[in-house]
Order: C-alpha cells, then sequence, then structure tokens
C-alpha cells in the first residue's frame, strides 16, 4: 500500500468530515433538528448511510450521530519513518469521505443548493454557465444537473444490468485533457453500453462543461447521468451501487459488509479519474475502492496492486500523454480499454455499419420535431415492419434494397410513408420466431444516434434527426442494421437476413395489406397458445446476476415480471443458447390445476432458488407467490380491508392505499422474497386470464395507477367485456380519486365494486 495515497487519503478525508460536521452544525442551528432530510424520489431515505449503519435518516438531528460515526473512523496521518502497510486506514478513511459526503449533499438539499444547475442554463435570479448548447432540449435535466437517480429510473435500468445491454458503470470525476477527448471517453463508454456517471471538476473545469459545450445530450436516455461539477457528488454513483444491492440484491440497510462484496462480485463500476488528483478525490477513490471499484487516473500517481478488496488492480496510473497512439482520440479510446480491462467488464459490441454512434446507450434517445430531418409514421404518414420466414434459398444474405425515393426531397421536418420487411432464413428458424424476431426491430434500429423508433408493427414511427442525416444516415442504414445485429444476436437460428425499404406508395400499401395478414393470423396463433396446451414452461434466470436466489417461470399466459421476456422469447431464447438463462421446464404431474402446480415447477423453483423456494404457485398471490428481483413493471399487492389487491406501475410515484409508494413497496416485493400477498409482475399479465385467477382473477383490482388505465386502456376494456362486466374498470379506482383505504372502501361502495360480495381472499 503506498504511504503517499495513504497519506492524502486520510488527510482529504479529515477535512471532508470537518466540513460536514460544520455544515451540519451550522444547519441544525439555523432549520433545526427536526427538519426534514431526504433525497428526492427514493425509498432508501440517504442509501449509503443507510446501507453502511443500517440509520434511516428522515431529520437533520439524526446526522449527527451519523458524523460521529465517521469522525471514529479516521485515523493519523502516517508517520514519515515508520512504514506500515496502511490498507485499513484508508480503507476507513474512505468510508468516512463517503459518509460525509452524503451528509454534505443532504444538508446542501435542506438549502435548496441541491441538483446544481445545468451548464448554460439560465436560471431564475440570473443564474447562468457558460454553454450555450446544455439545457437544450432533449436533455431531460430541468434546467438542472441529475442528483440521485430516482428509484423508478434504477428499477428500469434493471432488465438491462441483468440481462447483460448494460455491463456495469463508470464514474467519472474531472476533467479531460480537451473536449474532444471528453467526447471520445464519452462515446467509446456508450457504444460499449457502459452507463456514465459524471462529476468533478479540475481547477472549475468539470467533464460536464466539457460534453454540454459539444452539444453532447446528457440525462437518462443516453447513458450519461451529470451528478454535480464538485467532488462530493460522485456519492451519488456509490449510492445507485448501494441501492442496486438492496433492491436486486434482497439485502437490507445496516449488512454493510455483505453490501460491499455484492458490489464486488456483481457490479462491475470502475472510477476513472481524469487530470490531477487531488486530495478529497483521493479520499473519495478510497471510498469506492471499498466496494470493490477500481480508479484508473490519467495521470502519475502511485499504483496499488491487487490485495483482494478488488478483483484485480485497485490504482492503476495511466498518464495520458505516455498512452500508445497517433493522435489524443486513439489515446482516449486505449484509456477506456484500459479501464473495462482492470474491472473485468464483459463487454459486447456489434459491429454496425452506420456513420453514426450506436450502442444501446441511444435507445431511449428522443428526437424532437425542431430537431428532426424526416419522421415515417405518426400522425403525417404511415411507417410499418414485417419479418417473416423464407427458405434458404430465396434469401440473399445482406442483400439490403431501398424501393421507392428517399428523402432527399422531403422538407425538413417533413414525413413519408414507409415499410421495413425483412426476410430471414435459417435451418434453425421457426415460425413461432417470427414475432419475437419482429419486436427486436425497435431496439436494433433505437441504438442509432440520432434515431427515434417508438411502436411497432403497422403502428410504427420512426424519426431522423439533422444530425444524424448531416453525417449520412440514410434509408439503406436501416437494413444495415438489422442485417448486422440479427447476426449478432441470433445467429443461432438465422443464417441469412435480406432487408428490403419500402418508400414507393403502391408497394408500401401492398405490403402493408400482406404484414396485416401476417399480425391477423400470429394473433390468433397467441390466443391459442395457453398453459394448458404446452408440455413444458420456461424458466429464466437472467436476474440472478443479481438477485441469486430468484427465478422466473415463465408460461405462455404468464410472461416475466420485467414484461421484455414471454414464452416464445423463452423458446426462441433456448435455440439459441442451450445452456443459457432459459431452460425448458417440463411440468411433470398436475398437483392443483386452479392454484397451479406441478410436480416440474415446484422441483425447478427448488432448484432454481438454491433450495430457498420450496414450491411456487403459478395463479396464486395468496399462496406461494413467485418471487421477484426488482425489475418488476409492476406491484401486486393485498389490500385486506378492501378483499381485493391494488396493482401499482413503475412509473407511479404517489402514495397508495396501503400507504407506500412504489419504491417502499418494491423492498417488499423485490430482492428473491417470497411474501403472500405481495407480488412482482409484468404489466400484460394483469390482462391475462390467468392473473390471480386462484384468488379471483381481475375482479380482485379494486386499486390501479392510472398511468395504467391510459396505456392499457383497449387491453382492460377487453378484460372487463371477458369478466362480464363493461364498467369493470370505471370501477377500480386509482390516485387521482384514492390514496387511503377509508377512501378506497367509499369509492368500493359509491361505484359498487364486485370485490366487496366476493368470497374473502384469506
Amino acid at each position: 500500500m503506498s504511504r503517499y495515497i495513504a497519506s492524502r487519503a486520510i488527510r482529504g478525508a479529515n477535512a471532508l468530515v470537518t466540513e460536514a460536521e460544520l455544515m451540519l452544525g451550522k444547519a441544525l442551528d439555523e432549520k433545526g433538528p427536526d427538519t426534514p432530510v431526504s433525497f428526492p424520489n427514493t425509498a432508501y431515505y440517504l442509501p449509503l448511510i443507510l446501507g453502511m449503519t443500517g440509520t434511516q435518516i428522515e431529520k437533520l438531528g439524526q446526522m449527527v450521530e451519523v458524523m460521529a460515526q465517521a469522525r471514529k473512523l479516521l485515523h493519523p496521518m502516517p508517520a514519515d519513518n515508520h512504514w506500515t502497510p496502511y490498507l485499513g486506514e484508508t480503507l476507513d478513511a474512505g468510508m468516512a469521505t463517503l459518509l460525509a459526503a452524503e451528509t454534505i449533499e443532504a444538508v446542501r438539499f435542506v438549502y435548496a443548493l441541491q441538483p446544481e444547475p445545468m451548464p448554460g442554463f439560465h436560471l431564475a435570479g440570473g443564474t447562468s454557465f457558460t454553454s450555450p448548447d446544455a439545457g437544450k432540449a432533449g436533455n431531460n435535466l430541468d434546467g438542472h444537473l441529475n442528483g440521485p437517480i430516482d428509484d423508478i429510473q434504477l428499477r428500469s435500468w434493471g432488465i438491462q444490468l441483468v440481462d447483460g445491454r448494460m455491463p456495469g458503470f463508470a464514474a467519472i470525476v474531472g476533467a479531460a485533457k480537451s473536449n474532444e477527448v471528453a467526447v471520445k471517453i464519452v462515446r467509446e463508454l456508450q457504444r460499449r453500453n457502459i452507463l456514465c456517471f459524471l462529476s468533478g471538476n479540475v481547477n472549475g473545469r468539470s467533464i460536464i462543461h466539457q460534453l454540454t459545450e459539444e452539444g453532447v445530450e446528457l440525462g437518462y436516455d443516453t447513458y450519461t447521468v451529470p451528478f454535480g461539477t464538485d467532488t462530493i457528488s460522485a456519492i451519488y454513483a456509490l449510492g445507485f451501487a448501494v441501492r442496486s444491492a438492496l433492491t436486486f440484491g434482497g439485502l437490507k440497510g445496516g449488512q454493510g459488509r455483505d453490501i460491499l462484496l455484492y458490489n464486488r462480485e456483481r457490479v462491475f463500476a470502475f472510477v476513472l479519474a481524469l487530470g490531477e488528483v487531488d486530495d478529497l478525490k483521493y479520499a473519495a477513490a478510497a471510498g469506492a475502492i471499498n466496494f470493490g471499484f477500481p480508479v484508473i487516473a490519467d495521470t502519475v500517481i502511485p499504483q496499488i496492486l491487487p490485495t483482494g478488496v478488488t478483483r484485480y488492480e485497485h490504482v492503476v496510473s495511466m498518464p495520458f500523454n505516455e498512452i500508445e497512439g497517433k493522435d489524443d482520440l486513439e489515446r482516449a479510446e486505449r484509456l477506456v480499454q484500459k479501464c473495462i480491462e482492470v474491472r473485468g467488464v464483459k463487454v459486447k459490441v456489434a459491429d454496425v455499419p452506420v456513420p453514426v454512434p450506436y450502442g444501446s446507450a441511444f435507445e431511449g434517445e428522443v428526437v424532437r420535431k425542431n430537431d428532426m430531418r424526416v419522421e415515417f409514421g405518426g400522425k403525417y404518414s404511415r411507417c410499418f415492419e414485417y419479418l417473416y420466414m423464407a427458405p434458404l434459398d430465396d434469401t440473399v444474405d445482406g442483400k439490403v434494397e431501398v424501393v421507392g425515393p428517399g428523402f432527399d426531397a422531403i422538407p425538413e421536418q417533413g414525413s413519408m410513408d414507409m415499410g421495413i420487411v425483412v426476410q430471414v432464413a435459417g435451418r434453425k428458424m421457426q415460425e413461432d420466431f417470427e414475432p419475437v424476431l419482429e419486436r427486436q426491430i425497435h431496439y436494433f434500429v433505437n441504438g442509432a444516434s440520432g434515431i427515434q423508433h417508438i411502436g411497432q408493427r403497422d403502428i410504427a414511427w420512426i424519426r431522423i434527426s439533422n444530425a444524424a442525416a448531416d453525417k449520412g444516415f440514410n434509408l439503406e442504414h436501416f437494413g444495415k442494421i438489422l442485417h448486422a445485429r440479427y447476426h449478432a444476436d441470433f445467429g443461432a437460428i438465422v443464417d441469412k437476413v435480406q432487408v428490403t425499404i419500402f418508400t414507393e406508395p403502391e408497394l408500401v400499401k401492398d405490403w402493408l395489406s400482406k404484414a396485416r395478414e401476417a399480425y391477423t393470423y400470429r394473433n390468433r396463433r397467441l390466443a391459442d397458445l395457453t398453459d394448458d396446451r404446452v408440455e413444458e414452461f420456461y424458466s429464466c434466470t437472467l436476474c440472478q446476476s443479481f438477485a441469486p436466489n430468484h427465478v422466473c417461470v415463465v408460461s405462455p399466459e404468464r410472461l416475466g415480471l420485467c414484461g421484455a421476456y414471454n414464452w416464445l422469447d423463452c423458446k426462441a431464447s433456448f435455440n439459441i443458447n442451450p445452456t443459457g438463462p432459459n431452460q425448458p421446464i417440463k411440468l411433470g404431474k398436475l398437483i392443483d390445476l386452479q392454484k397451479g402446480y406441478w410436480t416440474g415447477t415446484n422441483d425447478y423453483a427448488k432448484i432454481g432458488s438454491h433450495g430457498v423456494v420450496e414450491t411456487v404457485s403459478m395463479y396464486s398471490i395468496m399462496e406461494n407467490p413467485m418471487t421477484a428481483c426488482g425489475c418488476f413493471e409492476c406491484i401486486v399487492m393485498l389490500i385486506p380491508e378492501a378483499n381485493g389487491v391494488m396493482v401499482v406501475s413503475r412509473e407511479d410515484t404517489s402514495m397508495t392505499p396501503a400507504g407506500m409508494t412504489f419504491s417502499t413497496l418494491a423492498g417488499i416485493a423485490g430482492g428473491g422474497l417470497q411474501t403472500p400477498g405481495v407480488m412482482g409482475v409484468g404489466k400484460y399479465y394483469l390482462i391475462s386470464p390467468k392473473f390471480i385467477s386462484a384468488d379471483g382473477g381481475f375482479k380482485r383490482v379494486v386499486w390501479m395507477s392510472s398511468i395504467l388505465k391510459e396505456t392499457m386502456a383497449e387491453e382492460l376494456k377487453a378484460v372487463a367485456e371477458r369478466e362480464g362486466d363493461a364498467e369493470l374498470i370505471e370501477k377500480v379506482a386509482d390516485e387521482r380519486s384514492v390514496s387511503t383505504v377509508d377512501e378506497l372502501l367509499a369509492w368500493m361502495e359509491a361505484h359498487n365494486h364486485p370485490a366487496l360480495v366476493m368470497d374473502p381472499i384469506f
């Protein structure tokens, strides 16, 4: 262990703890000990303090004890003439730094100093920064830097974390050598789908300033999240890591050692320190090392070789100007490669031949009307996508043809008709896989920077931005994307991919008719695909990378709780990767058809959960319900007084009749726990005839988030008709009218909800 690093880290920790004590003391004098304290939109209080100490901070006065604990972790400065290993003292200093940093940020929230104003965005009162491009449409930051990650966003990223699309995160602190280097570093990380957390500065200059000056879109949608322009704001990245363990790992506040080990083994993160490293950065780096996250610096600093705290090196010095490369951009690329190597991040990058950056980091990107070159679909034109299986001899692999005019003659912000027809062939291809592969068009096309894709089938809506068009993106590139990605992701079942882009109006019309016939046929086929017509269900253990004891059992009438995988998806996945996360479960002997027990599903539940779960009911929330990890779309929970259940959407932040928000409820439903009366589900399970059918089915739903009512209106209308009560959805309360049990019971009486006269649910 380097005495130099130990000295700098311990000195930095002492300084920050003292600063936190002074700030807290001032706040207590001015605001009082009963002043509420919280980070917005999270159920985890101050997450790092909760995780490490078990204390649920709700008031300023509670933080006095936290700072006392931080003070106890500090050690004297290492003596000049007496060498010791220093590692334990340095790690203690790092943890003290993190406790102090989260305390400071909490106090800043009390004074409304967080989140920090967005650089380049003018705020009331004359506050402004220098970049003209920051705060532009699409940055989804509303004039401020991000602050803590919302629980909703953490969970929405959950499936990407567990299925490997988002292999890890990078906490970038400081400022790069130049704006161009800053952009290159972030683009290289985005290309590998690595989440970027930005904070810190060097002499007042931050990578956040550099990126905003270059017009790089920041925010959740692009995996590039700016926390703040000082080093302390990096605490939000480590708070995110703690919440990952609490959300997906089934761990509780106070299990500090287990949380640190969980992150070392399961959360692939690293710190990239750009520019001069001062005492505070050394102290913060020591805090990150506690989590098993290595630190890579682009300056000359002492290195720390492996000791077991992190999996590989602890601190790596890679002076930027000494990196081999023909120019700074190549050096930046190699710096990123070194970071990935040190942390052992497993990345999969598809080689997609398009003139714009490409990766999952751009999947949520929004192209605003003012930034749009052309659109297909929406209000003013038609757009559809259709994939079908064809014989091998009739398919020319790699052939991409545009039949009709391009968009050169279309005025800016104009629209035109387009149909994307994909012909696939393969010896292992099956007709059942057509809709599975077709749905991937949405994700594949969205991966291109400057391209927005919404919807599917004949309601697809695609926009190309001016920036993408200026870089040379044209209609042929849609075909090149699909050819590359289908081979990269589905090569085990797809041998050939041929794509035709139709813009000729008559051909668009003809092929749209053919596509709709295929959609109708598939709908009828899927409707006939029920649990009692198959001999096997499928497991899904993707989430075990984060929730070790959770396992989904996916059937034709019950999709995975994340909403991303149904029975056909799992069947296709098994054919692609026979040893992968989706394995067939032979049903075996039927035990109870009403509740959904088979010998095969019970046996697999025990094996898949490592013995934690003995039995699982496919159709009941009250008896041995299926477990969940943390990336569920909805939570279903019993309301005993109402003789029914409520359904809370992940996007709903309101208070529910259970007296808890979604984020708080998620702590009960997630982490692989089997809790009767609580269950995480995919939202389309709500419309299945098997939805809690053992407990009375959909008529048990007495409260539902309004966003579900609105976005699933047609599907829910069909459910009401199936249940024999056309007005059933109107009888279900939501947060706009009901937030307590008493209000709910009054609503049910006033609207004559059927749950009032159903048999007791338990």
